[in-house]
């Protein structure tokens, strides 16, 4: 079996954002049982000089549609960092979900040797595209998802490892 530069961006970005709208959903069953305005979860963070959750789930959704696009060589759409509730939130990871959805699964496998030129901070960076994968946009993504869902954990939602996972593509339990 090959491993394609799609299945390791697009096709893992789906299952684990699709993942994280179910968690969402159980944050917002979690406040709604405790009897908390669920908008709290916006502003937790795990260290003060850390982004807080709202910026953690804007950060993993533009990882995930901005590396799916300069994969498959076509601009990102951008997203005004604008959500003031877990709804709008939600609604963010599904837009996310439903653009990378729209992305040419060609396009995305020529980007393995295509030079991807991104934006780091005030500068540009250049890598080749499956360095670019494996070595910025996937820990990026992964380190942001990770952080929002500690921070829900952390907060008693009760979620564990098979809620961030998402439904596995080929996973049986025998």
């Amino acid at each position: 079996m090959t491993i394609s530069v799609h299945d390791c961006s697009v096709s893992t970005f789906e299952v684990t954002l699709a993942a994280f709208v179910s968690i969402l959903e159980k944050a917002a069953a979690h406040a709604a049982a405790k009897k908390f305005d669920p908008n709290v979860y916006l502003t937790l963070r795990l260290r003060p000089d850390m982004f807080p959750f709202s910026r953690q789930v804007q950060s993993f959704c533009d990882h995930a549609k901005n590396s799916s696009a300069r994969l498959a060589g076509i601009e990102p759409p951008r997203f005004e960092d604008n959500e003031a509730s877990l709804e709008e939130l939600k609604a963010r990871v599904v837009k996310t979900l439903d653009f990378i959805k729209t992305i040419d699964r060609d396009a995305v496998e020529r980007g393995a040797s295509r030079e991807i030129v991104f934006p780091v901070g005030p500068s540009k960076a250049r890598m080749q595209g499956a360095n670019y994968l494996l070595h910025f946009a996937l820990p990026n993504y992964y380190f942001h998802l990770t952080t929002a869902y500690d921070l829900l954990r952390n907060a008693g939602v009760e979620i564990g490892k098979r809620d961030f996972l998402g439904a596995v593509p080929g996973f049986t339990v025998v």
